[in-house]
């Protein structure tokens, strides 16, 4: 049998959108056919939403993104101003971003291990990437100590998020220079998950809740969509970049439903751009168009594009487009965040 150590050698290397100027290699799409086309026009709707002063960009993440390398270029997005607002999974943040702020790390790896021998191991296989499950244990406890800090009472995960940049403002800061969830801390850019309890913080909560079983702190779900369509309302106009699908797909959908319930006349997503592998035939809302959105009264279908592709292929190419494009030097940091603090500060 292997050592732990002879698995867990090599470690991912997140990409640096910075480092590639994809512009001429997109602008070449144009003239091209099938996903190429649909990723050009795609990388051109993305831009237009950094190009407009009033558009306010949301960003929604599903799948294992930061563990596969892209976590970088979502943080650069934050430095730079490319993106108000970001709904996301848990595993990509906590699991992932969190997990690699304390200091550990995601390895290079195979489909084609023994399971059972990493099982014995402590190793935790996602496809081709390895985690140490005894660091991710550390991790879990970690937000069961930030849980236990807390004041007892109930939270929205933004509000949570906002308490994990603040513990490693507080213990000397994050053990890398690209955390995810530092970078919105710093930049007062909310981050929503919600099925927050769907990750690491998920455990923690049970250690915490076990310790505290009549005065503890909880989720408040219905308060993350109250937040996020609080920022729909703020804005004139909305963006949204979607990687993958699932619950953060259609969160950041429906709070143009829910805005519209307290106010009349809400305009719908502006611009929208999807990349999914996931197919439409059956039904399945990850799967589902844009289009299909607008029936719903969610999406407008003038500036909406699906691509058709992994999103370790496709997200670096869309991202970097806008990067080097520079359109975000014009745009300033709306900092949402903020909104709710003055909201807590009128309570």
């Amino acid at each position: 049998m292997r050592n732990k150590t002879d698995y867990l050698k090599k470690t991912i290397r997140h990409f640096d959108m910075k480092q590639h100027n994809v512009v001429p290699l997109v602008d070449a799409m144009e003239s091209m056919a099938f996903q190429s086309r649909n990723l050009y026009r795609a990388s051109k709707i993305y831009d237009m939403m950094l190009n407009d002063k009033e558009c306010t960009v949301i960003l929604t993440l599903a799948g294992s993104l930061f563990s596969a390398g892209l976590k970088k270029i979502v943080y650069d997005m934050i430095m730079n101003n490319m993106v108000d607002a970001i709904v996301s999974t848990g595993a990509v943040m906590v699991d992932q971003d969190f997990f690699e702020a304390l200091g550990f790390k995601h390895y290079l790896g195979t489909p084609a291990s023994d399971d059972n021998e990493l099982r014995d191991l402590m190793i935790d296989r996602i496809y081709d990437t390895y985690i140490d499950e005894e660091e991710l244990r550390i991790c879990d406890e970690t937000t069961g100590k930030i849980f236990d800090s807390l004041e007892p009472r109930p939270y929205s995960s933004r509000e949570l998020l906002y308490e994990f940049g603040k513990y490693l403002d507080n213990n000397g800061g994050p053990k890398v220079d690209d955390s995810v969830i530092f970078a919105a801390y710093k930049k007062n850019v909310p981050i929503f998950v919600p099925a927050f309890s769907d990750c690491s913080a998920g455990f923690g909560f049970v250690m915490h809740q076990t310790k505290n079983p009549d005065k503890h702190v909880s989720l408040d779900s219905a308060k993350d969509f109250l937040e996020l369509t609080k920022i729909k309302l703020a804005s004139k106009d909305t963006g949204i970049f979607m990687i993958g699908g699932g619950v953060p797909k259609n969160f950041t959908q429906d709070i143009v439903v829910a805005a519209d319930l307290l106010q009349e006349n809400v305009p719908m997503h502006k611009y929208a751009v999807q990349i999914t592998v996931a197919d439409e035939r059956d039904g399945g809302l990850s799967g589902s168009t844009l289009k299909e959105a607008s029936s719903w009264g969610k999406v407008e279908t003038t500036y909406e594009q699906m691509v058709y592709a992994e999103a370790t292929l496709a997200m670096p190419i869309i991202a970097g487009y806008g990067y080097h494009k520079k359109n975000w030097e014009k745009r300033s940091g709306k900092e949402f965040t903020k909104l709710f603090a003055v909201e807590t500060a009128n309570v």
